[in-house]
C-alpha cells in the first residue's frame, strides 16, 4: 500500500515546468547576452575595441597618433590589451548574470553557457 504524505515538496510536473521556465529564461538570457556589446580601451583611450558576447570584434579603433612605425610592437601590445579586456567584461557579465539565473547552480553539459 502506497501512502502520499500531503504537503511533501513539488509533484513531478512542478519540478518539469521549473526545469523548462529555467531553460526558456537561460536561453533568452543567452540570446541577450550575445546581442550586447563590450567596448574596452587601453593606451589611454588610444585603441578602443569592441566586441559582441559571441566575443567577435565588431570595431576596432585606432588613434593616429598610436602608429609609430618605429614601435609596431606598442600598437600590437595595445590592442592585444583592449581586446583582452573587452573579452573579460563580456565573460564577467556572462558569469553574473548566469550565476543569478541559475542561483550559482552547476549543471552538468550546461558549462557552454556561462
Amino acid at each position: 500500500m502506497k501512502v502520499r504524505i500531503p504537503n511533501q515538496g513539488p509533484s513531478r510536473g512542478d519540478m518539469l515546468k521549473q526545469v523548462q521556465k529555467m531553460q526558456d529564461d537561460m536561453a533568452n538570457l543567452q540570446a541577450d547576452l550575445d546581442a550586447r556589446e563590450y567596448t574596452a580601451t587601453s593606451g589611454g583611450g588610444m585603441i578602443s575595441v569592441t566586441i559582441n558576447g559571441k566575443h567577435e570584434i565588431t570595431e576596432l579603433k585606432i588613434n593616429p597618433d598610436a602608429i609609430d612605425p618605429e614601435e609596431p610592437e606598442m600598437l600590437e601590445d595595445l590592442i592585444t590589451v583592449a581586446v583582452n579586456e573587452a573579452i573579460s567584461n563580456a565573460v564577467k557579465t556572462s558569469e553574473e548574470e548566469m550565476g543569478a539565473l541559475t542561483g550559482g547552480l552547476n549543471i552538468p553539459g550546461m558549462g557552454g553557457l556561462f
